[in-house]
Formats: C-alpha cells, structure tokens, sequence
C-alpha cells in the first residue's frame, strides 16, 4: 500500500514538472532541450535575456526579475537570417491578456507607436548574432515583438512573446511543495495513519 501510493506520488510530481515546463512558454518563445528558442514564422533563434548590472552573467528567458538594464541577445539557428533585415520592439502590454497576448489583440487594444518604450531599427546581422539594449523604468507587463522580411516577397514573419517585469523569482515552487503536501495527507488519511496519530496525541494529553 505505502509503496503504490509513493509511486503515485512520484507520478503527480514527474506530471506537475512536465507541465509547468510547457506552461512556461510565451508566444514565440520557447524551451527546446534545455535553452530557451524564438520563433520568427519559420526561423528560430536561440534567445536569452541577461541584467548584467545586478544578475551578472544569469540568463533569463523571458520574465526578468526587475526593472533595469537589459540585454536581449538572438543566436540565429537559420543562416539565412544573416542576411535579413531583423528590427526589435519592446511595448506596453495593454491588451489585458499578460502572457496570452498575441499580434492580432496587440492590433485592436492600442496605438502600436503609442505604446512602445524601445525599437531598435532593422538590422543585419551578418554574424549571426542580434543583440538589443534597454534600461526598463518601470515593472510591469509587456510585449516583444521581433520581426523580418525576405527581400525577394513582401511576407512578413514576426514574433510576439509577452513578458513580466518584476517577475517572482519563487516560480511554481510554493505551488509543487502544496501538491506535495496535498497528495501526502490524502494517502496518511486515507490510510488511517493520521486519525492514529491524532488518538495517540489525545491521549497522552488526557493522562
């Protein structure tokens, strides 16, 4: 019995890890063997967010902890990306989505120009490396938007991923250690052992 309900509890937790690695992903961002990816349309590029004046050299994926200076940094995982014009804008979430936001609410919520804190103009990146800079101000929700376009059509590929600043850096943990405890006082009821316990408790007071 103790042994089926240990492997039980072994399950919920390999189940709540699984989870919340995907439920971690943001729009165009995500995890792909342990690094954090963007997708623009069909191109990917590794992405990672550095605070270097409190945080040194830690990478961020998305959310970041503070408002301070920051560096977004694109390793292209497609060549032909070296030779595209790629521009990086940062705006204000106001679409009231947080983290599900996605370009067609950005369109219909705001004035795109009206909302945006940093652009950084078109560039080509022929190293395969992009690299973007700015200082926030202010905590709150945003959006990054990355976008390219081939020189031989007018399709446009962009990618949208809604961020946090001022994020919590407990993550899911206070969550995992609840599921946790949960999943152990249903099998110590269920067992019998936690109504023992409180007898043997009780009694000792009563003598």
């Amino acid at each position: 019995m103790r042994e089926s309900n240990t492997s039980k509890v072994f399950f919920i937790i390999i189940l709540f890890l699984v989870l919340s690695s995907k439920s971690y992903s943001h729009g165009g961002v995500f995890l792909e063997d342990d690094q954090c990816v963007i997708q623009i349309g069909f191109f990917k590029a590794h992405f990672t967010v550095y605070q270097p004046v409190e945080y040194s050299s830690r990478e961020f994926c998305e959310d970041l902890p503070g408002a301070n200076e920051t560096l977004f940094v694109l390793d292209y995982l497609h060549d032909s990306l070296k030779y595209l014009p790629v521009d990086f804008r940062i705006i204000r979430n106001m679409t009231g989505l947080k983290q599900r936001a996605k370009w067609e609410d950005i369109t219909r919520s705001a004035n795109m120009d009206e909302q945006t804190v940093y652009y950084h103009d078109a560039t080509i990146a022929s190293d395969g490396s992009f690299v973007a800079k700015y200082k926030f101000l202010d905590n709150g929700h945003y959006i990054g938007i990355i976008t390219t376009q081939q020189q031989d059509n007018d399709k446009i590929y962009r990618a949208v991923f809604p961020f946090k600043v001022g994020a919590s850096n407990i993550g899911y943990l206070p969550l995992f250690v609840f599921i946790v405890l949960l999943v152990e006082m249903f099998y110590l009821y269920s067992s019998g052992t936690l109504l023992r316990w409180w007898n043997k408790y009780t009694n000792r007071w009563k003598h």
